[in-house]
């Protein structure tokens, strides 16, 4: 007998459209009622698993972390809803989490690409300007069809953020990237640094805290999304408090960044911008906050409906993944409430289910 699930309550298959009537047969989502009972009704809103597309599975505080601590990781991004992960970088090799059956799915953007020094130790395969191509091409061919570079760092010569590597040593990186079969996207925090990118023809921004009134048309028009990583850059006044006695400028530039963290995400939206959600979960920031992210999009002007698409059905199409849709596998969250007019409610998850299995939920015990 086949495995079903019945989805008894609204199910959102787009920002602003529902449908009645959804089952998953044998792990597979369908919009025509089986001749079989469902073995479960869950009752509530529908939505696609949601999209971390700034999630480090497998890095630490100190780098790479046991297997076991990985797995951690990824339970705790599970039980938040994220089915689906970006992994922007990762000195862990995660591949044995790949499959989809325990974990979220994974897509993998090998390791972060830095320059020698100038960034967080042993988190990224630190290399200088003339290395640079070969290191894209390396982690384009051990990925998942991205490559992260970390654009750009404090200089501690200058005692301020700076691009880390020549523009055109990064134009023939993205050129090298791509012909690998890979996209390229970057840490930028800084202002030059997001010029310099859109410049190399650069897939994608991650954090964009640089981001001035002068890069919105090009981002629009290049059709280069950003991923604000807000839970994140909520961090900046703790990194500039401890930098300020010795790079009182980095400091000044961090803070700085920090103030207008809503506004530019709310200009940059209100230009035609693309946005997806990540959490940078991993190091610092604890994974499991994909609703954090979600409604701190919110908070910085982007409608509710919008604030889940950057987490929900756009994100999914951007990374090449299904979402609530004929003969997709059934990778969706449940809802009590419609988050798109209860905000909150997408931290109020009845149930997750991964692959057509309830893997959260009241009758578990683990919701």
């Amino acid at each position: 007998m086949p495995e079903i699930i019945e989805f008894s309550g609204p199910v959102l298959t787009g920002p602003a459209s529902e449908h009645r009537g959804l089952w998953s047969v044998d792990g597979a989502l369908t919009f025509v009622r089986p001749q079989q009972a469902p073995g479960r009704v869950l009752d509530g809103w529908v939505l696609p698993g949601l999209v971390d597309a700034h999630c480090h599975i497998g890095l630490g505080p100190e780098g790479p972390v046991d297997s076991a601590t990985a797995a951690d990781q990824a339970r705790a991004d599970l039980a938040a809803g994220t089915l689906l992960v970006r992994d922007a970088g990762s000195p862990a090799d995660t591949r044995w989490m790949q499959g989809g059956r325990d974990f979220p799915v994974l897509i993998r953007a090998g390791r972060h690409v830095a320059r020698t020094r100038r960034y967080l130790r042993g988190f990224a395969d630190e290399v200088e300007p003339e290395h640079l191509v070969e290191a894209v091409r390396k982690q384009a061919r051990d990925g998942d069809g991205w490559v992260k570079l970390v654009g750009d760092w404090i200089d501690r010569g200058a005692g301020d953020l700076a691009p880390s590597f020549p523009a055109a040593v990064v134009r023939d990186a993205v050129w090298a990237a791509h012909d690998e079969g890979a996209r390229v996207t970057a840490h930028c925090f800084a202002e030059d640094t997001l010029d310099q990118m859109l410049d190399a023809g650069i897939d994608c921004i991650e954090h964009a805290t640089g981001l001035l009134p002068r890069h919105l048309p090009r981002f629009a028009e290049q059709g280069v999304p950003i991923v604000p990583t807000l839970v994140n850059i909520a961090t900046f006044p703790d990194i500039a408090a401890q930098a300020r006695h010795k790079f009182p400028r980095y400091a000044a530039h961090m803070m700085a960044r920090w103030e207008r963290r809503l506004e530019r995400v709310g200009e940059a939206y209100d230009a035609g911008v693309r946005i997806f959600a990540g959490t940078d979960a991993g190091s610092v920031i604890r994974h499991g906050r994909i609703a954090d992210e979600i409604l701190a999009l919110h908070q910085a002007g982007l409608p509710m409906a919008a604030a889940l698409d950057a987490a929900c059905w756009s994100a999914r199409e951007w990374l090449g993944a299904d979402g609530v849709a004929e003969g997709a596998r059934a990778d969706v969250v449940v809802c009590r409430e419609d988050p798109r007019t209860r905000p909150e409610a997408v931290r109020d998850l009845s149930h997750v289910v991964l692959g057509g299995r309830i893997i959260s939920g009241p009758a578990l015990g683990i919701n």
